[in-house]
């Protein structure tokens, strides 16, 4: 069983332009009460932007596309009972009547079930630094190539192997796009120089692309794609101070014998420390810009024709 808002609803049946977001930002990603602001924000800046905002999570074991006001900030305030579900994690969180928050992976499944194609989100997961050791891979990049979903993202995290990431992608048959850009993004720096296949300035182009891979799935890629937008530039950090920060970080990780799923945000927490705050101001713009971006994709490819 799947619910969608009164308004998502209404969007999806008469085509309008709709936004997916992600919920485990605001239960797992920010302390209260910015993470509960920034959601608030995210639904805004896509509305300004011409679109409906459509943030997805469980709520007592229910799937649901547009989580109403008073369920975000339930996800902002649960801490701990509010479970960060990946696609795997779905079915035990229905079946339990718990509330979870989605993952880049869970979110694409429940949008594309309830029929949405544009989600925006802030950086995927991808191929961890020692992965050839823990075989660590996110599971949302078997997620892109599976389901059709176009992700406006600025890159995989930075913590992450981003070379490794866009193996990893080209091996799953994924389209990554640059937004404006030719490089994939850093996340928290505007270059990685690391070159992309395609590039595109406008939504419309993007539009263009995507229903051109949706239109001959049985050739080009059947699932998603990715659409890489660099953080903004006023706010966006040299490239040769974060990966010092990280390295750092990592240092600091093995040191304490941080391992499994407390590693990201352990190292998270040190960036933040470390940067003096700066790192969480280019995450929540960063965020911010990608939900501007993804709307203004929506409403071009609402205006196509089919």
């Amino acid at each position: 069983m799947l619910r969608l808002s009164e308004e998502v609803a209404a969007a999806v049946e008469e085509g309008q332009a709709v936004v997916a977001l992600e919920s485990t930002l605001i239960s797992h990603g920010l302390p209260y009460p910015q993470n509960l602001e920034i959601a608030l924000a995210l639904e805004a800046e896509v509305r300004a932007a011409g679109a409906v905002p459509a943030t997805i999570g469980v709520v007592g074991g229910t799937p649901t596309v547009g989580l109403a006001p008073a369920e975000l900030e339930r996800f902002a305030t649960g801490g701990a009972a509010v479970r960060k579900l990946s696609r795997r994690d779905l079915a035990a969180c229905i079946v339990q009547g718990a509330n979870g928050a989605t993952t880049v992976a869970a979110t694409m499944a429940l949008a594309a079930a309830a029929g949405i194609t544009v989600f925006a989100t802030g950086g995927i997961g991808g191929v961890h630094r020692d992965a050839a050791r823990t075989w660590d891979v996110s599971a949302d990049l078997i997620e892109l190539a599976r389901t059709p979903v176009l992700v406006v993202c600025a890159g995989a995290k930075a913590i992450l192997d981003l070379p490794a990431t866009l193996e990893y992608l080209e091996s799953l048959g994924v389209p990554v796009v640059g937004y404006g850009t030719a490089e994939f993004p850093a996340f928290y720096s505007r270059s990685s120089g690391l070159p992309l296949p395609a590039r595109a300035d406008h939504p419309e182009e993007v539009a263009a692309l995507w229903t051109a891979q949706r239109l001959h799935s049985a050739v080009a890629a059947p699932g998603g794609m990715l659409l890489c937008v660099p953080p903004p530039h006023e706010v966006a950090l040299p490239s040769a101070t974060v990966e010092a920060t990280i390295s750092r970080a990592l240092a600091r990780a093995e040191a304490a014998g941080v391992r499994g799923p407390a590693v990201t945000p352990f190292l998270l927490a040190a960036i933040a420390e470390e940067t003096g705050g700066e790192s969480i101001a280019v995450n929540v713009a960063l965020l911010r810009q990608n939900a501007r971006v993804a709307a203004r994709v929506a409403r071009a490819l609402a205006a196509r024709p089919w």
